[in-house]
């Protein structure tokens, strides 16, 4: 009786981890910028992954595979999101722009680097070498 009804769930969760990896899927097709794309493909792509997991946690007949996809989904739970932020951020410094329905930029604009380093000027353009005394 306990082991049907933990089929039944564990089956649910299949097809609904199924359906939102099917939505981020459609998400990034159908999404018009890479902003909105990335949100689909993390969030969405995260939480069905979560489910397929756990249901594959709950039908396994072994203890170490099961603590595995345990780990397995906090571990995509934990880096998904913090993964879309960091390339969402790259995206946005190199010129990404917003899609024609985003109506709100609240980020501020990129600052500019000193070519790639934080030294100062006079050290990343150092002075010409002075001539050499010829004998």
């Amino acid at each position: 009786m306990i082991g049907d009804l933990v089929l039944i769930l564990a089956g649910l969760l299949v097809l609904a981890g199924s359906a939102f990896a099917a939505v981020a899927a459609l998400g990034i097709l159908r999404l018009p910028d890479v902003y909105t794309r990335m949100h689909s493909a993390s969030k969405a792509g995260a939480v069905g992954a979560g489910m397929l997991l756990l249901a594959l946690a709950m039908t396994s007949d072994s203890t170490p595979a099961a603590l595995r996809a345990l780990a397995a989904v906090v571990f995509i739970l934990l880096t998904a999101p913090l993964a879309a932020h960091l390339l969402a951020k790259a995206a946005y410094s190199v010129g990404y722009k917003l899609g024609p329905e985003s109506v709100l930029d609240e980020m501020p604009p990129p600052r500019p680097t000193n070519g790639g380093t934080d030294a100062p000027a006079s050290a990343r353009n150092p002075s010409p070498q002075p001539a050499i005394d010829q004998p």
